[in-house]
């Protein structure tokens, strides 16, 4: 089967380890959701699998961690050079903005880059543009400049230029930030229709039930380090949904979708637990 591998990933600031040796393998071509509290550690992964920024040593007293690998479908990512991994590697960041005044084309033609000569004019495939902006619904703004557009668009603007890049491994960080109830649905829908040609997806989202209702797999962090990995319903749990955000949890299963449906409440008179670290003495990873 093919996969997805990861493993040592680290990243520190200063005396501060905000990834500890991040290791997880999900299978390749669905949607893996990565989820977690606030500063657990989701972008620093996102980052560090795009090679978008460089695995850290560990401190000495942290242990010695793990050599860093990114494996896709028996191919070492890490090992790519910078040209040759964006062939392969697409990353839509939170907030993207494009640093010039653009339009939509040139935002999303920025894409082809990896694919072209350096001494070809810039431009890219018109073809492979044109496709990209109609599977993101952006045909009618393809003339219009980004900085008109609502941040909702823009974030579109950017997948359809990730998606321009035809990659084999899409990475996005929170997807679906700033969007509306019917927006959040549509952008998970489409990367299950990428997942479904193939392509990778990794996202990382805050919404639990997004998550659960249209991805694969998921990746739990918390406090800098992989508390669990698996399928949906197996990982996310009242238990490791409790250890991981310090909230009561019901899972129940969607009336229509057949899925988990999570609903969350606060005990009245408990006691609270920080959000960004399981709970004291909880051992996430044998959840």
């Amino acid at each position: 089967m093919s996969t997805l591998e990861v493993q040592g990933l680290s990243r520190v600031e200063g005396r501060a380890v905000l990834l500890h040796d991040a290791a997880f393998t999900v299978p390749a071509g669905g949607v893996v959701a990565l989820v977690g509290p606030n500063g657990a550690g989701k972008s620093s992964l996102l980052r560090l699998v795009a090679g978008v920024a460089t695995p850290d040593r560990l401190p000495a007293d942290a242990g010695p961690g793990s050599p860093a690998r990114v494996v896709l479908d028996g191919v070492e990512l890490l090992s790519l050079r910078r040209r040759e991994r964006a062939r392969v590697v697409a990353m839509v960041e939170q907030d993207a903005r494009a640093e010039f005044t653009l339009s939509v084309r040139q935002v999303v033609a920025l894409g082809r880059i990896p694919h072209e000569s350096p001494w070809a004019v810039a431009g890219g495939d018109p073809a492979l543009v044109d496709a990209a902006l109609a599977r993101t619904g952006l045909t009618e703004l393809a003339d219009r400049s980004l900085a008109t557009l609502s941040g909702g668009e823009q974030q579109r603007v950017q997948l359809a230029r990730a998606l321009a890049q035809e990659p084999r491994l899409l990475l996005l960080d929170e997807p679906t930030n700033h969007l509306d109830v019917r927006a959040q649905l549509d952008t998970l829908a489409l990367l299950r229709e990428i997942a479904s040609t193939g392509i990778t997806v990794v996202a990382a989202l805050h919404d639990l039930n997004l998550a659960a209702a249209h991805c694969d797999h998921v990746v739990v962090l918390a406090g800098g380090r992989v508390r669990a990995v698996g399928e949906v319903a197996e990982v996310l749990t009242p238990g490791l949904i409790s250890q991981t955000y310090g909230v009561v949890a019901d899972v129940v299963t969607h009336p229509r979708t057949g899925r988990p449906l999570i609903a969350f409440s606060r005990e009245p008179g408990a006691a609270t637990t920080t959000p960004d670290a399981p709970a004291r003495g909880a051992d996430l990873s044998r959840t």
